[in-house]
């Protein structure tokens, strides 16, 4: 039995580095190729109901993947709540740029398009509750909200971050069935408050 020489081992690590930079490069030109914040796309993704359309109550929990490389092993999520025959949705989210400035990390506004790509990331549901439902639970998670314990405070890694909101809203209200998505760290920063 022949034994690979060293140099064949070499050759063969060589060839296995350069194939790990060309993936890590390709990987990074087209997950990467909006840098530029500012012109990342915000159009809304057309899966929210139409406030128009839709006189329900409707609650929705979206995630996207982060924005540049963080979206590689991360993601970003939000909550949209839409009151019976309200014509806008209020939106809930956490973002760390805000408490830079001197603002809350969590944000709330109104908009008819809560389902905007997170800056270039087309978005997810993974929570949607329509009708009778969504009017018996929208109270809860309005009163939450406001009590939030981290609205002031964002950090990236453990958390608390914007995927910690929607974990500690589905520990508060169980009846939301939240299943925090794989890669949304500091989601499991909700239970540290427990």
């Amino acid at each position: 039995m022949l034994l690979p020489s060293f140099t064949t081992d070499r050759n063969l690590l060589f060839k296995f580095l350069c194939l790990v930079t060309l993936i890590v490069l390709a990987l990074s030109l087209s997950s990467c190729a909006n840098n530029d914040w500012q012109t990342a796309s915000r159009e809304p993704a057309g899966i929210a109901p139409d406030p128009e359309k839709v006189k329900d109550a409707v609650i929705e929990f979206y995630a996207a993947d982060a924005f540049s490389w963080r979206g590689w092993f991360a993601m970003h999520t939000w909550v949209a709540i839409k009151r019976k025959n309200a014509e806008e949705y209020k939106v809930y989210e956490v973002v760390g740029w805000r408490v830079d400035r001197g603002l809350p990390a969590l944000r709330e506004y109104t908009t008819k398009y809560p389902d905007r790509y997170w800056y270039g990331a087309k978005p997810e549901k993974f929570v949607s509750i329509i009708g009778k439902d969504a009017e018996i639970l929208l109270p809860q998670i309005e009163k939450y909200a406001a009590e939030y314990p981290w609205a002031n405070e964002y950090t990236l890694v453990p958390g608390p971050n914007s995927n910690t909101f929607p974990a500690w809203l589905g520990l508060k209200i169980p009846a939301l069935a939240v299943d925090m998505p794989f890669s949304a760290i500091g989601s499991g920063y909700a239970d540290s408050e427990e």
